[in-house]
């Protein structure tokens, strides 16, 4: 019988007692005898890396189960489920306007109305504490994106084609890396006359892409290696196919972790570039912009800078803890 095409979409319809059979059925089998068991504990119903029904458990559905348990993950979560909700709605907890100011108020500390003080404005710190999560969260949030995803892409595309595009990639990571960030911000962004946060996060994506693609390079080099793609293969699969369906899949977590610890370092970087003057600039509301505006009375108005600083690293350290749980639920040499 002459060889059949490739096509998963199509299924041969039995000839007599040998009959064909279904080449995705043919490619799904061979796949799930080749593919690692899903690691995990044994479940009640079913043998080790099986939920109670009998069915393989899956690296996600394990994580999951993990995450839920982890008090660090909760905590974490908690945290930033928090930050996204005065992001998008800061009037909730926060009256008045974090523009309006009163000198004759300046420097004060707690009272009705401005429990964290004024700083040397006579700007309530409170307020513009809250609406400057607005700013970072936006910033943290919409770099890590396009880091991820441009860096994701051409780490992946490098790592499974190889040849000289992978070798031009790793040249032109090797110039990127050796270049500092807050170097590189002061120059960039000191050209930049938008006063917007999307500068800030262009050049942030523009730096920050070449660890996300080394990343995803390497977990794609080792996830092309394993015994279901060649199988995925020798079935006659497309390389867009194998690629898209079970290396992408398979490679994608480390991509998640390190991308959910960079979004608390690209909210480092929006506040320090801010505080050096070539980040966001006023009216924007930012912590990185309160805590200039407060250093010159550190000792007359302390309050100022600690409560914007304390946010500040509050923030981060969520999200830090947070790319830790997910971390050690998606390493199953950590189980």
């Amino acid at each position: 019988m002459p060889e059949q095409p490739y096509d998963p979409d199509r299924a041969i319809a039995p000839t007599g007692a040998g009959g064909g059979m279904d080449l995705a059925a043919s490619e799904a089998e061979t796949l799930e005898q080749h593919a690692p068991a899903a690691p995990g504990g044994r479940a009640p119903g079913g043998p080790v890396g099986t939920g109670p029904a009998g069915k393989p458990r899956s690296l996600w559905s394990d994580a999951w189960r993990d995450l839920r348990r982890n008090p660090v993950f909760i905590i974490s979560g908690l945290v930033i489920l928090f930050l996204v909700f005065i992001s998008l709605w800061p009037s909730a907890i926060a009256s008045g306007s974090p523009l309006t100011c009163n000198l004759s108020k300046a420097q004060q500390g707690s009272q009705p109305g401005a429990p964290f003080g004024y700083d040397g404005q006579g700007c309530n710190v409170y307020t513009r504490t809250v609406y400057g999560a607005r700013t970072s969260v936006t910033v943290g949030v919409c770099a890590t994106l396009g880091v991820a995803v441009l860096g994701s892409v051409l780490g992946a595309l490098a790592g499974f084609y190889g040849g000289l595009g992978d070798s031009v990639l790793s040249r032109v990571t090797d110039i990127f890396f050796a270049i500092p960030v807050v170097l590189g911000g002061l120059v960039l962004l000191s050209v930049v006359t938008s006063n917007t946060v999307w500068p800030v996060i262009g050049f942030m994506v523009l730096l920050g892409w070449p660890q996300i693609a080394r990343i995803a390079r390497g977990s794609v080099i080792t996830a092309k290696q394993n015994d279901y793609v060649q199988a995925a293969r020798s079935l006659g699969a497309s390389s867009s196919r194998i690629l898209m369906r079970h290396i992408a899949p398979n490679a994608v977590a480390p991509v998640i972790v390190v991308a959910t610890i960079a979004l608390g370092t690209y909210i480092t970087l929006e506040a320090t570039l801010s505080y050096l003057g070539v980040g966001l600039k006023p009216p924007n509301i930012s912590w990185g912009i309160d805590i200039s505006a407060a250093s010159p009375y550190i000792r007359t108005a302390p309050h100022a800078l600690l409560w914007p600083s304390g946010a500040l690293a509050l923030t981060v350290l969520a999200f830090i803890m947070l790319g830790d749980a997910v971390r050690d639920a998606l390493d199953p040499k950590l189980r």
